[in-house]
């Protein structure tokens, strides 16, 4: 967006944008809906069995860079519990605790490298919060701005930057 000279608002949108969606920014929305589907954990062994039939999607597992388990995930985790212990605990925690339980020790997710990624349990700790699913992709790309900014400062005034075109 930047490239195209365009101002910061639009370059800003533009990259919240990109990021919106269950792949992405959107990952910690599309596992709480996950979670609030299954419900209970007496419901965690037909979602299991769906999953591996192909016929629902187990989210917030898997990662394209950490091919093992998260370790951004690990600190998540541990920061739902400071969160709980101030605000009161989610209910949706015990189900994503015993479906991580499950799938960490299943052969079908073992074989296939599927352990939980930092949104497995970012959403559960911004539904704690109070904060609306819709602002959840915002969360995932404050941290991001101070980056953009730089990175749209640095282009704007270099004189030589040329429009950049997806490959």
């Amino acid at each position: 967006m930047t490239s195209s000279v365009a101002d910061i608002y639009t370059s800003l949108g533009g990259a919240v944008t990109a990021l919106y969606g269950p792949r992405h920014g959107g990952a910690n929305e599309a596992v709480l809906k996950m979670l609030t589907e299954i419900g209970s954990v007496d419901k965690i062994p037909e979602f299991i069995a769906d999953v591996k039939a192909k016929k629902r999607v187990l989210m917030g597992f898997g990662h394209r860079v950490y091919k093992n388990y998260d370790p951004r995930a690990k600190i998540v985790r541990s920061i739902a519990d400071d969160v709980f212990s101030v605000l009161g605990r989610e209910d949706l925690i015990d189900v994503a605790m015993e479906l991580e339980s499950i799938a960490l020790s299943d052969e079908y997710f073992i074989d296939r490298k599927l352990y939980p990624n930092v949104d497995f349990y970012s959403g559960v700790i911004y539904k704690a919060m109070g904060l609306p699913a819709e602002f959840f992709t915002l969360m995932f790309a404050l941290p991001r701005f101070s980056g953009w900014l730089s990175h749209w400062n640095e282009f704007v005034v270099d004189p030589d930057n040329k429009i950049v075109r997806p490959r």
